[in-house]
């Protein structure tokens, strides 16, 4: 038996004793949990947001199903197909499982795997039980799993697992961020700072930080944001319109408008920050309708991306750590023991009272 986090019921989360996860598959991994975290979108399944999980709870009763889908594991045991771990490695757990061959995962978009069972490649913690727990089953290991290099702080490598990946892929690779271009990011929650340490990397000309929180604002600034504004505060479109522009010939507003928060209004405000022939890069997670105001858009060229992260950036994200072009351990701010979980829960959701971006977790 084991310690697990479980979802039961909308608003109802425990932490229990349950059974510990078995090989199912050839494919599988079993790993002792060494490190893992806690993700906005586990707010979004703690409060009954997903059908899928909903269903799955309410047929598994007072089990309930494990949360969570980001982590680092030490290899247990290892499934007769298994060729490139072994039992004692340390690696990442990457929250797409994706098995490398099918078709999507062939096309790029591995956030659609065909192969592992689920709607999504998400399924970790929403359609199977996820990474919150001493133990962890991993499928498709081959494709899901990661060494950890050794000499990297092993609470750095945790930020591979999904906020770096997601932020890089949805926000700054998709927005077209590069070497003297323009950003702004609303919403300096952990995929906000996450974008903007990335980006960061990629020497834009200048980085706009917006967020309505001016702790978050503060961080934002030292990690690197050359603007940061409070919309509560300072009009952050009459903000960006009136910055320099050093390209001859080139209209105001930004080159890339990054959305991390999944909200009609910050996406709405992304619209009116984007500059001609800009992009509008949407990380933030929706769920109710936005307006898109194409009237305008389609003239100046604008181009809006969405989606799913596919992780298949994580080997190019982990070589900028090992090299030092990338730090992601500003990005923690609290400790938890695994058997502090529902406390660390009420911290994170709290967090414009906690000032919590990122929490560890550790088993007892």
């Amino acid at each position: 038996m084991m310690k697990a986090l479980t979802y039961i019921e909308p608003g109802v989360i425990k932490y229990q004793t349950v059974e510990k996860p078995k090989l199912l598959e050839p494919t599988d991994v079993i790993g002792k949990t060494v490190l893992t975290t806690i993700c906005g979108s586990d707010l979004h399944f703690w409060r009954g947001a997903f059908p899928e999980t909903n269903a799955l709870a309410k047929k598994n009763g007072t089990r309930g199903v494990i949360l969570g889908h980001e982590g680092l594991i030490k290899v247990e045991k290892v499934g007769p197909e298994v060729k490139n771990f072994k039992p004692g490695d340390i690696c990442i757990v990457s929250c797409v499982s994706s098995c490398g061959h099918c078709y999507y995962c062939e096309e790029g978009c591995e956030a659609h795997c065909a192969e592992n069972g689920g709607d999504c490649g998400c399924i970790l913690g929403h359609e199977i039980d996820g990474t919150q727990a001493e133990y962890i089953r991993v499928p498709l290991a081959d494709t899901s799993l990661y060494k950890c290099p050794e000499g990297i702080p092993l609470e750095s490598l945790l930020m591979l697992s999904d906020i770096l990946p997601t932020s890089y892929e949805l926000g700054v690779r998709d927005g077209g961020v590069k070497e003297g271009s323009t950003v702004a990011i609303v919403g300096l929650g952990p995929i906000g700072l996450a974008a903007l340490l990335s980006a960061k990397a990629l020497k834009p000309a200048y980085i706009v930080a917006i967020d309505l929180d001016d702790t978050r604002l503060e961080l934002a600034k030292k990690l690197g944001a050359d603007y940061t504004i409070n919309p509560k505060k300072e009009d952050p479109v009459s903000f960006v319109m009136k910055l320099p522009i050093n390209r001859k010939g080139k209209q105001p507003g930004v080159d890339t408008a990054i959305e991390c928060v999944g909200s009609p209004t910050t996406f709405e405000l992304c619209q009116k920050l984007v500059g001609m022939n800009g992009i509008i890069a949407n990380v933030g997670v929706h769920s109710k309708p936005t307006n898109l105001e194409m009237e305008r858009l389609w003239i100046m060229n604008i181009k809006i991306t969405t989606g799913l992260v596919n992780t298949n950036s994580t080997p190019e994200l982990l070589k900028k750590v090992v090299d030092g072009d990338l730090d992601p351990s500003p990005l923690i701010t609290h400790h938890f023991k695994l058997s502090e979980v529902e406390k660390a829960y009420e911290v994170f959701k709290n967090a414009s009272e906690s000032h919590a971006i990122k929490i560890v977790l550790t088993p007892d």
